[in-house]
């Protein structure tokens, strides 16, 4: 499902002009799910990654109060139920202030029983700098979600270069990359999901331009991982995050 809000899309958000993963490739990769009211079944609803030993990472507007989340490990494909995979349920949430208006501070912390660990530091990404993002999203603006893993690469964008595109602030706790020029990015499926550079989580996917995924006219925004550490820190009682 999409809530759009100042035609932005922010519910699910997915992989445009993408490569499928190998299987397992990505062992640190979540799907975060919830119940459908009508199937009663699992859906997909949004990535996530692990960054300690029982902390899934994914985006504070994935979380809708009062539904309980469950997330899957050890899937590539979301459309089979794979002997890989193993779904547990969140002990708790752990939201940091999100801002639905200004999409400041899109980050929350699942608690949850497992061990399959995604580096996080606090590392200064200069612009230009050749990360990757992965999600199960679609390829297409208003397509279908991917049942295999994709994974894309993504340039990051000049923060003065993005506010300009987007004509309003990008705050330090932002990431611009991806979905401009080479249209490479994420769009409807895959929210949550880590920006990786260099094997290090830095960013998660928080917004994009929500008519034009694979013709964007703005580039993908990820909440800033780094100005958050503290934050990650005093949840997970971790003194230092890998």
């Amino acid at each position: 499902k999409t809530l759009v809000e100042n035609n932005l899309i922010f519910w699910d958000s997915g992989i445009v002009n993408g490569e499928k993963t190998k299987n397992n490739s990505k062992r640190y990769m979540v799907s975060v799910q919830e119940r459908n009211k009508e199937t009663r079944k699992e859906e997909h609803i949004c990535g996530g990654f692990l960054v300690s030993d029982n902390f899934v990472m994914t985006a504070a507007h994935c979380y809708t109060s009062g539904v309980q989340l469950t997330v899957v490990f050890g899937v590539h494909n979301i459309q089979k139920w794979e002997h890989s995979a193993h779904r547990i349920g969140v002990k708790s949430y752990y939201i940091n202030d999100y801002d639905l208006e200004t999409h400041k501070n899109d980050i929350m912390l699942l608690e949850v029983n497992e061990r399959e660990v995604m580096k996080c530091k606090d590392l200064h990404i200069k612009a230009g700098a050749i990360c990757n993002v992965a999600g199960w999203g679609a390829t297409e603006t208003n397509g279908f979600a991917n049942a295999e893993l994709l994974d894309v690469n993504v340039a990051v964008v000049d923060r003065g270069d993005c506010q300009r595109t987007w004509r309003r602030a990008i705050p330090t706790s932002m990431i611009c990359a991806g979905g401009t020029a080479d249209d490479n990015g994420f769009c409807q499926g895959d929210s949550g999901g880590p920006l990786v550079c260099g094997g290090i989580a830095v960013g998660v996917v928080s917004f994009n331009d929500a008519d034009y995924c694979n013709q964007s006219r703005a580039p993908n925004v990820y909440t800033n991982i780094s100005t958050y550490l503290p934050w990650i820190k005093k949840v997970t009682g971790l003194k230092s995050v890998n």
